[in-house]
Order: structure tokens, then sequence, then C-alpha cells
């Protein structure tokens, strides 16, 4: 439900944040496809993020 809101606001980016079952955190990114006006899928993260959209950022998940 809640992504269904923010594509219709236009969000650019949705990055959801899980914690497994072994206690690693996991990120999965999506982005939004502006003609359809749904998310797709984009990378999953475990031990480190790096990503350059929508803006260059990379974060140890081990140390947060």
């Amino acid at each position: 439900m809640k992504t269904e809101q923010y594509a219709k606001a236009g969000i650019a980016f949705y990055w959801r944040v899980e914690q497994a079952a072994t206690g690693i955190p996991l990120v999965y990114t999506y982005v939004l496809d502006p003609a359809a006006g749904v998310y797709r899928e984009g990378e999953v993260f475990t031990g480190v993020v790096k990503v350059s959209a929508p803006f260059p950022v990379e974060i140890d998940l081990g140390a947060v």
C-alpha cells in the first residue's frame, strides 16, 4: 500500500531494509518507472551498500 502511495507522489527512489534471520541487514532498492507509475526492482545489498543514484553513497551495514 505504501509503495503505491510513494509512486503516486512521484518519489523516484525507494529502499526497503530488512533484518535477515541470520542477523545481517538486507537493503532492497527500487526505482520508479515514471511511464508506468510503478517501482521496478533495483539491487539487493548485504554488507556494504554502494550506489550512485540518487546520489553517491557507501554504507557499511555492519557498522550501523
